[in-house]
């Protein structure tokens, strides 16, 4: 019983998710805009209902469509849903090449909420009609409308009408409609409640109004090349509700215009020629030398660079300039050794500032304060002599006659030898 109820709630699981509509057959004219509403109210029965009360409208759906068997719809029909919670919008102008072709839709509704979703096919029959195509198309700018909101069928009707008012035609449809971001406009900026802009192409049986004309007479044209608003008289039937932009208007007489028939080449039928079977190659293959490869790339370059070491070594070693080179390199180190030797057991000549001090006022040889064990290669460069202890007594001239005083100076070794050399030498500069 348990693994029978549990069969029982797959079944049921899989019945919801995979629940769909019946077909849904609608029949649209060739050369006309068509306009389907996929109505979030329509689903809303295939999934459960929402747990607040009068909160059912609230419900996230949003809706997948594409050609049957295929991962996109066809190129004349486009999609639009803005949010999860407003109605997506199919809307396109099919052709001439379309009619007698079924062309089925998968809708899929997906329920954000709950994850599940819900199918059904929409299944566009389109017919011919004896007006297609009207001669005289025109295209208007409108700035202040977005696609969902001119796809809604009282302001389209609306915009006809001012149109029709214009014109004045005996038969008047709406062809195509097309948002402005999908002719390289630019998304607006979210101030001042502005808006993406709409293309909408209107077709008619009679010739342009005069006051469709009016664009082209030249003075208008000056004003838009200025990026000027030109003055159309009929301006204010539509300005109540539409914002055109009257020097992005298009006025074509298609019975004027010169078809223009390119040859393309025979597709075929897809399918490659015949050439006959595969034939691999056998799986006896015939053993292959490599010795010669060996020798190329390897024995070679051995002996070309064995030859160079041998003529490098009988000129260094055999000829006479080798030789010198060798002997120079040979004295050249050993000078290098002698010197190094030497340098560490030369005396190091002391800085001025160990050197005897004169006394400024006196006269008096000063000898410097360092004690017997100072570092002689940090020393400063002058010092204050106040410490005269361990001093010895030297002459010193005085001023008048030939008599000679003794002064006192420190006595100190250094290297081994005597401080009173360092003495005389200071005395002899």
């Amino acid at each position: 019983m348990a693994l029978v109820g549990v069969f029982a709630g797959l079944i049921v699981a899989v019945t919801i998710l995979c629940k769909s509509h019946a077909d849904r057959n609608v029949y649209p004219s060739a050369g006309v805009l068509f306009v389907h509403v996929l109505e979030r109210e329509y689903f809303k029965g295939e999934f459960p209902p929402y747990p607040k009360a009068g909160d059912s409208s609230n419900d996230p759906i949003t809706f997948n469509t594409n050609l049957k068997g295929y991962p996109d719809r066809p190129g004349w029909l486009r999609y639009i849903q803005r949010t999860s919670h407003s109605d997506g919008v199919l809307y396109g102008s099919p052709t001439a090449e379309h009619v007698g072709k079924p062309t089925i839709i998968e809708i899929t509704a997906y329920n954000k909420r709950t994850f599940e979703t819900a199918r059904h096919n929409l299944v566009i029959n389109i017919m011919s009609t004896e007006e297609f195509p009207l001669p005289y198309q025109a295209e208007f700018f409108i700035k202040n409308m977005n696609i969902e909101e001119m796809l809604a069928s009282e302001v389209l009707g609306d915009f006809l009408g001012a149109v029709k008012n214009v014109w004045q035609p005996e038969r008047l449809n709406a062809i195509n409609i097309t948002s402005a971001l999908d002719r390289g406009g630019r998304v607006p900026l979210p101030i001042n409640d502005l808006k993406e802009g709409v293309y909408v192409m209107v077709g008619a049986d009679v010739q342009f109004s005069s006051c469709l004309r009016e664009v082209e007479s030249p003075q208008n044209q000056l004003r838009c090349s200025q990026e000027m608003e030109p003055v159309i008289s009929c301006d204010k039937k539509f300005r109540a509700q539409f914002h055109i932009d009257w020097c992005k208007i298009s006025l074509v007489d298609i019975t004027k215009v010169v078809p223009v028939h390119s040859n393309r080449p025979d597709r075929g039928t897809g399918v490659l020629p015949d050439i006959g079977e595969y034939n691999p190659p056998s799986e006896s293959l015939k053993s292959r030398d490599y010795f010669a490869d060996f020798l190329i790339t390897l024995a070679v370059p051995s002996a070309v660079a064995l030859v160079l070491f041998i003529i490098l070594g009988y000129s260094m070693c055999c000829r006479r300039e080798g030789v010198i080179q060798l002997v120079h390199h040979s004295s050249i180190q050993k000078s290098t050794k002698e010197l190094r030797s030497m340098s560490k057991n030369r005396e190091i000549s002391w800085p001025l500032s160990t050197l005897p001090v004169f006394h400024p006022v006196s006269g008096e040889v000063v000898p410097p304060i360092h004690p017997d064990n100072y570092e002689t290669t940090s020393m400063p460069l002058m010092q204050t002599q106040t410490n005269l202890q361990s001093q010895i007594q030297i002459p010193q001239q005085q001023s008048s006659g030939d008599n000679y005083c003794m002064s006192t100076f420190r006595r100190l070794e250094v290297n081994g030898i005597p401080e009173e050399r360092k003495v005389a030498e200071a005395l002899n500069l």
